[in-house]
């Protein structure tokens, strides 16, 4: 099959920098894509790129993001962190204001200067680097001062490093006219953000959440219609949720009606208002949720900063947004009287400091009562400039950005305060904390010299350098991890994809088809070169603890996860546990995200809880009676995967592997195998092109009408139950056969997709002529199909279940396909059967477009309506939506817990687990839970205690240890999935095993020697008590000599 490789060659680029006055234009990066243009081919969104990105906003909040323009004011470490998301992001422009020249303080937490900007001015130096984020954003910068006339021109505008004087004139200015302004700031250990949208900005999307949709069984005729849900689900609606109906029967005015506000009775219950006035309800119907815009007012700088209205971050720092709102007001006080912060830790600049703050109380007339040790410490903590701070407001300040531009989720109302003054070490003084002219000096001017030295010889493995794993890397990097004796090392299996380019900002387009984790450790090294950090391209799991051995783990200080799955992440976390290494792990989902502290001996792990299971859609429903577009999506993905992947490697392994029947099992499934062998290799193989069209249209006719057919014949449209309910009623959609039309587009990319992947199987040329395979399609003899008698349909998953278990083998069957195909073996020998295996992300496969057009035929069928491909990718490839913003914040807040493990701290009350969603916003900080307690007699134990047993005894030896040292009897004794010993084993067999050393027992039930980087083995037992009672105990680490 030919492929288009036009989308994995690098980039070809050309920048252009002119220079008028004092202010740098416009830099252009250019994409040769044949047509001279910086956007997408069609002019639209391009998908390739922002697809996961779409996921969350979707087109309509992109379109207008593409429209807007935005002004970043102050180049430091927050405002190069907002740049960089809001340019990932894809809006029209973005121009960057600076009058600042780069100093060695920037160079802690600002990843886009180097060492030899240090004198230059901070945004010049930024922008040939942002630039490179994203071709289809014109990307400037200027050095004018920031004024009304500049500001003027943009749709809004974000205010950093900027004093109270420039926020109060520029807010002014932008509430009057109309332009959406945000001010952010990140002093030290504490930050904050302010949002004026304006006196009424509209918000099309709440929660960003998906609409729900549900049948409905019942709606009564009332003054208050209570409408009643089909029971198979609970409908999620919320009180206040607006809805419209479609497809009811009988009370047809509900059908596209006006959105009615609900009130909610019950999990399958809700009251709509009066339906007196309409027809009586026969049967059916679906209900939607509709979103309605929302208008929202707010304040300008000037009033809100009297009247202060604050959206918490940390309940248990529930007035503390208050004190803080005062903070600022008296550092802005400071800053003017002062030109600087307090410096860290002088008792004079604290004292002066807790007087402003009492007297900004009384100017604004807070009405609050001072706190002075909270203002102390505000003063201690607010100069310098951490990182971790800084990813976390910048991304938040980001999301602002683009619900102003878009109207998509709910804005912050209107301040938002943050700290983490728990990562401040105790007992630091002014000498502590005094720059030493090096790149770390905004952080040491929050933290102290010793905790730099420390965080220099730090040892971390650093797991995943996708999204997470990028933002990670350049934190760590700007924090210095292991620039001395330590060391960062980061493992990633996978190459980058375009998709990636949205949001994993350490790539960029000519680095296509590189390895992730040798790409992101070169680019961070450029951002500090003195960090010391190795690459890998490994998978975590069994088969690489040669490479991660005992050895390797006990010289770590701690592992941070940025993984996409499940297993990796619990295979990590049991990893941590064995060895005692502390875990950060995190996770994002849109504009979700979370992050997991585990503690050594203190927290539970991440494996102790569990995510609900996935739902499943049954069979029957899959095969049958598929009601939701979910359920054709799935559908027709298992058709590719059964046709194009299945199909193809039975093939490919009957021919190249001379054992490959031998392998399988007998009876039903075996006879599957023999006779899709038998139809691909023999009754079916494929000549040429004009075969395959064929094969696609017959298969066409086999899915959409022959199928149908049949199902209508078993069960016609007006088939009863025993009990006379309609049978196609409540989830089962009646379908109608779909008759093949060439002159429907859509029929047509079904035959397309599918002749070119049968095409792609056999290693036959291709061809994308949709007028050749039209004309071809025509000449295609379709035999008249008839339903026959006695063929067995599913209806409930027993059913189902009972057919599949019900498949017989055929020996004498069996043997005659067998004998068929093995006189055609040296024929079939000559083919080059190639295996579909499904890839979303190339839109030149015909992977996506087969499935789109399988399921959209068979939506069509049962009258559900289609989905596009963009939707269908999402469902058919289980993507995870993603978006820079929310991967910024939580690697921002990973980064500030790292500065808690590596100073060692035990109280668990210092630490912050977190669960955020940008959309709302809504922020959650908690104390990490505790690692739950067992007992057996007086000995209590978490998961991370285990017995430690050294040196190669026997297994008589071992049982007698427990059986003398800790008043245990050891009933079952097991290594992996192998049982080395239990009480109900055979007198001989359990006699012989007790004389055996451990490690020759293992070696004899596994059948395999023992690995030689193998150091020790995890023994899992079951224990009887003095009582003969059933105990739990902890595991055994056995350790080899």
């Amino acid at each position: 099959m030919s492929r288009d490789t036009s989308e994995l060659e690098p980039v070809h680029k050309k920048r252009r920098v002119e220079h008028n006055n004092d202010t740098i234009h416009d830099v252009e990066m250019q994409q040769s894509n044949g047509n001279g243009s910086t956007t997408a081919t069609n002019g639209d969104i391009d998908e390739s790129l922002y697809s996961r990105q779409l996921y969350v906003l979707g087109h309509d909040a992109m379109r207008k993001m593409a429209a807007s323009s935005i002004l970043i004011c102050g180049l430091g470490g927050l405002g190069v962190e907002i740049a960089k998301d809001i340019i990932l992001g894809g809006v029209k422009s973005v121009t960057l204001q600076d009058t600042k020249p780069t100093s060695w303080q920037d160079l802690s937490s600002q990843f886009f200067l180097r060492e030899s900007d240090i004198g230059k001015n901070r945004a010049e130096a930024s922008l040939p680097r942002l630039v490179e984020l994203n071709e289809y954003v014109s990307t400037t910068c200027t050095t004018e001062a920031v004024s009304t006339e500049l500001v003027s021109k943009f749709s809004v505008v974000v205010l950093t490093d900027s004093t109270r004087d420039e926020q109060l004139e520029i807010g002014d200015f932008c509430h009057a006219n109309n332009i959406k302004f945000i001010c952010a700031n990140t002093n030290g250990v504490f930050g904050n953000i302010f949002c004026d949208f304006g006196d009424d900005f509209k918000v099309t999307d709440t929660n960003g959440e998906q609409v729900l949709s549900v049948m409905v069984s019942a709606v009564t005729k009332d003054g208050d219609g209570i409408v009643t849900c089909l029971d198979e689900k609970r409908h999620g609606f919320e009180d206040g949720d607006f809805v419209t109906f479609h497809e009811v029967e009988g009370m047809v005015e509900l059908n596209e009606c006006t959105p009615r506000k609900i009130e909610v009775k019950g999990p399958f219950t809700f009251s709509i208002g009066d339906t007196t006035s309409l027809s009586d309800y026969t049967r059916g119907g679906i209900v939607t949720q509709v979103k309605m815009p929302t208008s929202v007012k707010f304040k300008s700088m000037r009033d809100a900063l009297k009247d202060p209205e604050v959206l918490p971050t940390d309940f248990a720092k529930f007035e503390q947004p208050y004190q803080h709102h005062i903070c600022y007001l008296a550092l802005s006080e400071y800053q003017k009287s002062h030109g600087s912060s307090p410096t860290p830790y002088s008792s004079t600049d604290g004292e002066k400091f807790v007087s402003l703050c009492k007297e900004v109380n009384e100017k604004y007339s807070l009405g609050l009562e001072v706190n002075d040790k909270l203002c102390t410490e505000f003063a201690n903590g607010c100069s310098g400039q951490l990182v971790g701070v800084q990813a976390f407001i910048g991304g938040s300040t980001a999301q602002e950005v683009m619900k102003a531009c878009s109207g998509k989720f709910m804005p912050t109302k209107q301040w938002l305060y943050f700290d983490c003054a728990e990562v401040i070490p105790e007992g630091l003084t002014e000498a502590d904390c005094k720059p030493t002219n090096t790149r770390y000096d905004g952080q040491i001017m929050c933290l102290g010299k010793a905790l730099n030295d420390k965080i220099a010889d730090q040892k971390w493995f650093v797991v995943g350098a996708g999204a997470i794993g990028c933002e990670l890397l350049k934190n760590f990097a700007m924090m210095g991890v292991g620039h001395n004796k330590g060391m960062l090392t980061v493992t990633d299996m996978d190459t980058i994809e375009r998709s990636n380019l949205n949001r994993q900002f350490l790539f960029r387009s000519w680095d296509v088809t590189k390895m992730k984790s040798d790409t992101a450790c070169n680019a961070v090294k450029e951002m500090n070169p003195d960090i010391n950090v190795t690459s890998h391209q490994n998978r975590v799991g069994p088969e690489t603890e040669k490479i991660y051995t005992d050895s390797f783990f006990a010289d770590l200080n701690g592992v941070a996860n940025a993984l996409d799955n499940v297993d990796a992440r619990s295979y990590m976390d049991r990893r941590c546990v064995y060895y005692k290494l502390p875990l950060l792990e995190s996770g994002t989902l849109g504009t979700k995200g979370n992050v997991q502290v585990v503690l050594p001996h203190i927290t539970e792990s991440y494996s102790s809880s569990q995510d609900p299971p996935e739902k499943t859609i049954p069979m029957c429903t899959l095969k049958n009676f598929p009601n939701a577009i979910e359920h054709t999506i799935q559908w027709a993905r298992d058709q590719f995967e059964g046709l194009f992947t299945k199909t193809a490697e039975n093939c490919h392994k009957f021919i190249t592997e001379p054992k490959f029947l031998e392998k399988q099992k007998s009876g039903g499934a075996l006879m599957s195998i023999l006779e899709g062998l038998r139809k691909d290799l023999t009754k079916e193989l494929p000549n040429d092109f004009t075969d395959c069209i064929k094969w696609a249209r017959l298969l066409f006719e086999d899915n959409f009408h022959n199928t149908i057919a049949q199902l209508l014949y078993n069960f016609p449209p007006d088939q009863k139950t025993s009990s006379g309910a309609l049978f196609w009623s409540g989830p089962k959609r009646c379908p109608s056969v779909i008759e093949f039309d060439a002159n429907n587009s859509a029929h047509i990319d079904f035959i397309v997709a599918a002749a070119n992947l049968r095409a792609f199987n056999f290693s036959i040329p291709t061809s994308r002529d949709r007028d050749f395979i039209k004309a071809q399609v025509a000449s295609v003899s379709v035999p008249a199909f008839k339903p026959r008698s006695g063929v067995k349909i599913a209806v409930t998953e027993a059913e189902a279940e009972n057919m599949n278990n019900d498949d017989e083998s055929d020996s004498d069957k069996a043997s005659v396909i067998l004998e068929e195909l093995n006189a055609k073996m040296d024929q079939l020998r000559s083919l080059n059967i190639q295996v579909a295996d499904f890839e979303k992300d190339d839109d030149t496969n015909f992977h996506m477009d087969f499935i789109t057009a399988c399921s959209n035929a068979r939506a069509a069928s049962y009258r559900i309506a289609p989905a596009n491909k963009h939707k269908t990718k999402l469902i058919a490839g289980k993507i995870i939506p993603a978006i820079a913003t929310t991967t910024a914040v939580v690697a921002g807040l990973v980064s500030i817990e790292m500065y808690k493990m590596i100073q060692g701290l035990k109280d668990v009350e210092k630490y912050k687990n977190a669960f955020l969603n940008l959309a709302l916003p809504f922020f959650a900080f908690s104390e990490p839970i505790l690692a739950p307690k067992n007992k057996y007699y007086d000995v209590e134990w978490t998961l991370w205690d285990r017995y430690d047993i050294k040196g190669d005894i026997t297994l008589q030896e071992l049982l007698d240890i427990f059986e003398n040292d800790h008043k245990l009897e050891i009933s079952m004794l097991s290594q992996g999935v192998c049982m080395l010993y239990a009480f109900f084993m055979p007198a001989d067999k359990r006699k012989e095993r007790c004389g055996m050393k451990i490690s020759e027992l293992v070696e004899l039930v596994t059948k395999k020697k023992l690995p030689a980087h193998k150091r020790a083995l995890v023994l899992e037992i079951c224990c009887n008590d003095t009582e003969g009672e059933d105990v739990d105990t902890p595991y055994i680490n056995y350790q080899l000599p």
